[in-house]
């Protein structure tokens, strides 16, 4: 029997773009597993049962790229990542979250030239129900929060969520409440850029912030003050009230 080489026959650059594309549909075939998990078992299942493979894969992933590329491993992370200056690993982690949200744009906008508007904030919608309360449990595992931390714990949880990297925020206390104002959004601002009228977010917004909350601590309610196309001040696109009855 033959021995099947058929690396051999790629140039440099070639195998440069084969591996990307190894990237990418591992990517896809984990991100379809999580789908399917959650269609035949619910959400919180999906949630539960990614904890647990990413936990038994992460230690086999990092041991054999390490391996790969002739790095060490230094407490559970590859040498060539830990021992990056901490201004270089900020850096990362803004083109990590700034690369998300170009991801994000660009399947709404795909979805809305093949379809139209209503399709694309549909699918827009139901992704944010999935995705906010899996990276609310990944925050509150990455930070140890209490499984009902109430808003001390939202508060925190709302400073490391993908989009605080991207667009300025902030969070005040009035009673017994917490106030979070989206102060300058990346999506919003490059629209008022361009003259467009701000994107109505708002249906994505009730879905995103309030799973988002009860994922965190479910006992905490939501409320939208304002998000486009509402009305809002100039020195806000969003505000949201969180509080617990």
């Amino acid at each position: 029997m033959a021995e099947m080489n058929e690396l051999e026959k790629l140039d440099d650059a070639a195998l440069s773009n084969l591996a990307v594309d190894l990237v990418r549909r591992s990517i896809m075939h984990y991100g379809i597993w999580f789908s399917e998990v959650n269609h035949q078992l619910g959400l919180e299942k999906a949630i539960q049962t990614e904890h647990e493979v990413f936990g038994k894969l992460y230690p086999l992933l990092i041991k054999r790229l390490a391996g790969a590329l002739g790095s060490d491993v230094d407490n559970g992370l590859p040498q060539a990542l830990s021992g990056l200056p901490r201004d270089k690993m900020i850096s990362l982690i803004n083109a990590i979250s700034a690369n998300w949200l170009a991801g994000d744009g660009l399947w709404f906008q795909a979805v809305e030239s093949r379809q139209e508007m209503f399709t694309a904030k549909r699918c827009n919608d139901s992704c944010w129900a999935k995705f906010s309360p899996f990276e609310a449990e990944r925050i509150r595992s990455l930070l140890d929060l209490p499984d009902k931390g109430g808003l001390d714990a939202l508060e925190v949880a709302l400073g490391y969520r993908l989009y605080s990297r991207i667009n300025t925020q902030s969070t005040e206390r009035q009673g017994d409440s917490l106030i979070f104002k989206m102060v300058n959004c990346r999506v919003q601002d490059a629209r008022r850029r361009k003259g467009l009228d701000d994107y109505p977010c708002k249906s994505a917004g009730v879905v995103e912030y309030a799973s988002f909350a009860r994922a965190i601590d479910p006992r905490i309610r939501t409320d939208c003050i304002a998000c486009p196309p509402d009305a809002h001040p100039d020195d806000w696109f969003c505000a949201w009230k969180f509080y617990i009855e």
